[in-house]
């Protein structure tokens, strides 16, 4: 239930962002980009802060399939970032299709890994202050 839960909401923000900024022909594809760093990032520091804070049982492991499997996994797309890059090379713009794949990739593993950090520096922060 916490996975549905946390679905509905990450698909209704992921819904807002792409009415904010929907995909036009041959444009790159803002609102997929921007939820799906955004969700890299959010879902890097909430796994490293939960696991930083004890094992995967109990409370955390709610928080983990509501906000991880289920908003994370609502709020970004994998099948909106590929049917964008398959339509912008059919449509005539390859460059833009391979520039967005490559970029897509590249920031999403570096917001993944600037979520951890964060995490990590919030985790200690918040020892040294205890």
């Amino acid at each position: 239930m916490s996975v549905f839960a946390g679905g509905v909401v990450g698909t209704a923000a992921r819904w807002a962002a792409e009415e904010q900024w929907p995909a036009d022909s041959g444009q790159w594809p803002v609102g997929t980009f921007l939820v799906n760093i955004v969700g890299a990032f959010v879902l890097g520091a909430l796994l490293e802060g939960l696991v930083r804070r004890g094992p995967d049982v109990g409370r955390r492991r709610r928080i983990r399939l509501t906000a991880g499997t289920g908003f994370c996994g609502a709020f970004t797309t994998y099948s909106a970032f590929s049917l964008e890059i398959s339509l912008l090379g059919k449509d005539g713009h390859p460059a833009i299709a391979v520039v967005y794949a490559l970029v897509s990739v590249i920031v999403g593993v570096l917001a993944a890994a600037a979520g951890v950090w964060a995490a990590r520096r919030s985790v200690h922060m918040a020892g040294d202050h205890a």
